[in-house]
C-alpha cells in the first residue's frame, strides 16, 4: 500500500517572498536602466556626483539584499512542496509595482531625492507614465491574487 503524502500550498508565504522579489528586480532595473546606463538620476541627488554614486552603490546593496531575502524564502517554501504558484506571481507584481508606486511618489515627489529626468521640458510626462507602471504592475498582481484565492487548499502528492 502506498502513502499519499498531503501538503499544504502556502499562498501567504509564496505572495510575500515573491513580493520581496518584485522589489529586488524593480529597484535593479530602476538603479541599472535610469541610473546607471541612462544616467538620468541617482538615489540621491542633492550632493556631489561623488556622493549620488555612492548612494546607487547603497541603493544596490539594499535590492540585493532584499531579492537574496525573496529567493531563499521561495527556495523554502519550494522545499516543503508549499508554493502556490499564482500568489507568487501575484506578489511579485505587487512587489514590482509598490517599489514603483513608492519610488515615484515618495522618493520623487514627497521626499525629492531625485528626479526621473533632469533637463527636460516636461517633466509631467515622465511622472505619468512612470506611475502608470507601477499602477498597471499592482492591477495584475491584485487580479492574479483575485483569481489565486483558492490555491491554499490541500493537494494531494504520491
Amino acid at each position: 500500500m502506498t502513502a499519499t503524502r498531503v501538503e499544504t500550498r502556502d499562498p501567504r508565504r509564496s505572495m510575500i517572498a515573491a513580493a520581496l522579489l518584485g522589489i529586488g528586480a524593480m529597484a535593479a532595473v530602476d538603479e541599472v536602466v535610469f541610473h546607471q546606463l541612462l544616467a538620468w538620476h541617482h538615489f540621491f541627488d542633492w550632493s556631489t556626483p561623488a556622493f549620488g554614486l555612492f548612494s546607487d552603490g547603497l541603493l544596490h546593496a539594499a535590492e540585493l539584499i532584499i531579492f537574496a531575502l525573496g529567493f531563499f524564502m521561495i527556495l523554502d517554501i519550494r522545499g516543503r512542496q508549499a508554493l502556490a504558484p499564482r500568489s507568487a506571481w501575484a506578489g511579485f507584481l505587487l512587489g514590482a509595482g509598490g517599489f514603483q508606486i513608492f519610488d515615484g511618489i515618495i522618493d520623487h515627489k514627497v521626499l525629492r531625492l531625485h528626479q526621473i529626468r533632469y533637463g527636460v521640458d516636461n517633466l509631467l510626462i515622465y511622472d505619468v507614465v512612470w506611475n502608470a507602471a507601477g499602477v498597471i504592475l499592482i492591477a495584475l498582481g491584485l487580479l492574479l491574487a483575485r483569481r489565486s484565492s483558492g490555491e491554499g487548499a490541500r493537494a494531494g502528492r504520491p
